[in-house]
């Protein structure tokens, strides 16, 4: 399938990283829950505050000069600390994107979570891993062909990333066990779904990685699972599909793994089951055809040589890029630079270089305004790079 152009001068400044001490951390789980902050603008925050502390300090005024009029609602520090505490006794903790340890290869997979919440190894986070998806009423031929594919890669190197559903997920993750596998669930880290999952749940636990952008004590809602896919594919080089509907949550895995320029494999099934009709069609819109892992390893080989702590390592600097840093503050005062920007938004959303010609704003300048209307509620965030007017303005 098709990957998405390459990112531009306007892309999203690298987060510094930094070991985080404790009053560090717990600034950085009230800033990510605190209304208007979200994955792209909590980024932002960090960036030209320099550090979350900083950021909460600054939310007020900031969102009061993007025209916002009521007090911005900063999220609680009892319930910050109360959330924390509840990870520990779970025996998980959080990872925050700018953090060591966090995974790199799901930062280059567009807007990452702000934060993750792991129990387990997490040094499976620096290796190679493949995602194996599918339907949760999956054939015996299916599932057959999931604990192949995942003992295979997994004896080649790979990790085994799925999203412990029942069905392929489930085949997958238990033929991973001993070579490392990574479950992502929808739910928090404690929420046991589905509930004849708990000894694969605990196994993983002890063996592989569990990881879940939600608290401890959080169930899934039927919402939550398509939100989960997009850390299954972005966890991984490759997705790939067995047994999925037309109208299924792997299709949109796969979907997210495209948009995210990850590859995409699909396992082809009879033309009479309809678990095949949706794998069938993504190989029609171009998906690599799967019949063996070595099909997966040959695709995927050349990335596997650069490891994502690596990627990281190469991408990651303290401030904005050197084509920002030499650009020219904006010679407009703050107001004026909000108007211009909000006459050149729409409903449609626009990338941030698109907006940075159409303003004549420097790219520094731009997201400065930019984070004051974000957190004044006058525009979103779609990806990365676009933004939009919310229509209630």
């Amino acid at each position: 399938m098709p990957r998405p152009e390459g990112s531009s001068r306007g892309r999203a400044a690298p987060l510094p990283i930094a070991e985080l001490g404790e009053a560090e951390r717990l600034a950085c789980l009230r800033l990510i829950r605190t209304e208007n902050v979200g994955p792209v603008t909590f980024r932002e925050l960090v960036n030209h505050c320099g550090g979350a502390e900083r950021a909460l300090k600054a939310l007020p005024d900031l969102a009061h000069r993007g025209g916002r009029r009521q007090p911005v609602k900063i999220y609680p520090r009892d319930k910050a600390e109360a959330e924390l505490d509840a990870a520990r006794k779970i025996g998980a903790r959080p990872l925050f994107t700018i953090e060591p340890g966090y995974p790199a290869v799901l930062v280059h997979a567009g807007v990452p979570p702000p934060l993750l919440y792991v129990k387990g190894r997490t040094d499976l986070f620096d290796m190679p891993a493949v995602a194996i998806v599918g339907a949760r009423n999956a054939s015996a031929a299916g599932r057959t062909m999931a604990s192949r594919l995942a003992t295979a890669l997994g004896a080649a190197g790979m990790i085994i990333v799925s999203g412990l559903a029942r069905g392929i997920d489930g085949a997958a993750h238990e033929a991973a066990l001993k070579t490392g596998t990574v479950a992502v669930l929808a739910g928090g880290l404690d929420h046991i779904y589905p509930p004849e999952h708990e000894k694969l749940h605990a196994d993983i636990a002890a063996e592989g990685c569990l990881v879940s952008e939600l608290p401890p004590g959080f169930k899934a809602r039927g919402n939550d699972f398509p939100r989960r896919n997009r850390i299954v594919s972005g966890l991984a080089l490759g997705t790939v599909v067995i047994e999925a509907a037309l109208r299924s949550g792997s299709l949109i895995t796969a979907r997210r793994a495209a948009d995210q320029g990850r590859e995409v494999f699909a396992v082809p099934g009879h033309p009479l089951d309809p678990r095949a009709e949706g794998t069938n069609m993504l190989l029609k819109q171009g998906a690599t055809l799967v019949t063996s892992a070595e099909d997966v390893l040959e695709s995927l080989r050349p990335q596997m040589d650069h490891t994502p702590r690596g990627m990281a390592a190469a991408s990651v600097d303290l401030g904005l890029h050197p084509d920002e840093d030499s650009a020219p503050p904006s010679s407009l005062p703050s107001d004026a630079a909000q108007l211009v920007v909000l006459q050149a938004l729409g409903p449609a959303p626009v990338s941030v270089d698109e907006l940075a010609r159409s303003t004549g704003l420097a790219i520094r300048a731009l997201r400065g305004v930019l984070i004051e209307l974000a957190l004044a509620g006058r525009i979103e965030h779609q990806g990365a790079q676009l933004i939009a007017l919310k229509s209630s303005f």
